[in-house]
């Protein structure tokens, strides 16, 4: 009698994430975990990317090796007392085991003969019984379609989770049946079996990936600025983000760099600008973005620029600061967080701009609009508010307190 299809068990599985941590391919940890290649795919596919937290199995209850002894002292004859004092379970154990996995099965009334009795499989057994002990929760998305068409609506808008999540806890503080952790939104995309999503919404988030992937190291690039022009010169009110008008800047890049398009970023804020780049983007072309985003915003807000060790503004910051009056500094060579703000905007564009395209295309008021969009995004960095949101508090008059004031 054919069995059905054996699941890759729990040992296996564990094993298998285990190994990918250490090796980070996802074929040596299979070989390493004597599954195939295409199982260790699927298992990555089917946990989104990220390792499941397996319970380790309880003494109560039967483990495979254990099963696997069952299987080899059965079939060589001995009876469940004595597998039973072999392992040091109670009788009553192996034979309720033998008793489901084990039983005779009829042939059938046209068949003309007794029952035949199907043997004892460990493999069988073990399967049967992750499946019987699986009791999976009721997910929070799949079982509320309100919840989840606020969600759907949100990410569709390209909010990441964790901002979908502080939204709704915002507009339904004393209702918890609105409220969802940004997880659970991770787990509802990525995880096979959730529910409650669509999982072509993770084309939305910033990323796009089918699977969540950890962070990767960022290449090594050589220093080519003096060191007076290093981020160390920069004035070191910059540092703690509680004096406004400090910027990073960057460019992202088209096909084959022929395109690009450049991010501004206020560090108190998270305001972003997008300089207009429509043909080459060296020093110059940068230079002259530059000239027409400062006048946008008033003269107190633009303290300083760190930039990327880029030659397209290694060769135009001198007469920036001359004729704009703004100093700019460069990061140290291999140290993409210390323009962290623009590090993660420029992440956020590229659901706007994706790789691999040509960024010429598109026109200033297209630039405009998706910096208005990226503007009107909720951070948690702000207590919730949006970068504009934190600007306009900034630019607005203080209110007067009715105190009077010694001149």
């Amino acid at each position: 009698m054919r069995q059905g299809r054996v699941r890759t068990r729990r040992e296996e599985v564990s094993r298998f994430w285990e190994q990918l941590l250490v090796c980070g391919s996802v074929e040596q940890a299979a070989t390493r975990a004597g599954i195939a290649a295409a199982t260790g795919r699927t298992i990555v596919h089917q946990a989104g990317g990220v390792r499941p937290r397996l319970k380790e199995p309880s003494g109560r209850y039967l483990s495979f090796r254990e099963r696997e002894l069952i299987a080899l002292w059965r079939g060589g004859g001995s009876g469940v007392r004595e597998i039973a004092r072999w392992l040091g379970r109670d009788p009553g154990t192996v034979s309720r085991e033998l008793a489901r996995n084990g039983r005779s099965h009829s042939r059938g009334p046209a068949s003309g003969r007794g029952p035949r009795q199907v043997p004892y499989l460990a493999s069988v057994a073990q399967d049967r019984a992750e499946r019987a002990g699986a009791r999976p929760k009721p997910r929070k998305l799949a079982g509320n379609p309100r919840l989840a068409r606020c969600v759907r609506k949100k990410l569709a808008k390209r909010w990441s989770p964790e901002q979908v999540s502080a939204w709704l806890t915002r507009r339904y503080p004393h209702d918890r049946s609105m409220q969802v952790s940004h997880e659970t939104i991770y787990q509802s995309l990525y995880v096979q079996g959730r529910g409650g999503l669509n999982r072509e919404l993770v084309t939305a988030l910033r990323t796009g990936r089918a699977v969540r992937k950890p962070r990767r190291r960022e290449g090594q690039r050589r220093a080519r600025v003096p060191a007076e022009l290093l981020i160390s010169q920069r004035p070191a009110e910059a540092e703690d983000r509680a004096v406004p008008g400090h910027w990073e800047g960057d460019l992202i890049l088209g096909k084959d760099g022929a395109s690009a398009i450049g991010t501004l970023v206020e560090r108190t804020t998270r305001f972003t600008m997008l300089l207009h780049l429509p043909g080459a983007h060296d020093a110059l072309a940068v230079r002259d973005a530059m000239g027409r985003a400062i006048p946008a915003l008033p003269r107190q807000l633009w303290r300083s620029l760190t930039w990327d060790q880029g030659s397209e503004m290694v060769g135009a910051h001198l007469q920036i600061r001359i004729e704009d009056g703004l100093p700019i500094y460069f990061c140290d060579p291999h140290s993409p967080w210390q323009r962290g703000s623009n590090e993660n905007t420029n992440g956020l564009l590229r659901q706007y701009f994706p790789k691999g395209t040509n960024l010429s295309v598109h026109t200033v008021e297209h630039l405009t609009a998706v910096a208005a969009e990226l503007n009107g995004r909720p951070r948690k960095t702000l207590g919730w508010d949006t970068p504009a949101q934190a600007l306009a508090k900034l630019l607005s008059p203080p209110q007067a307190t009715g105190v009077a004031t010694t001149p």
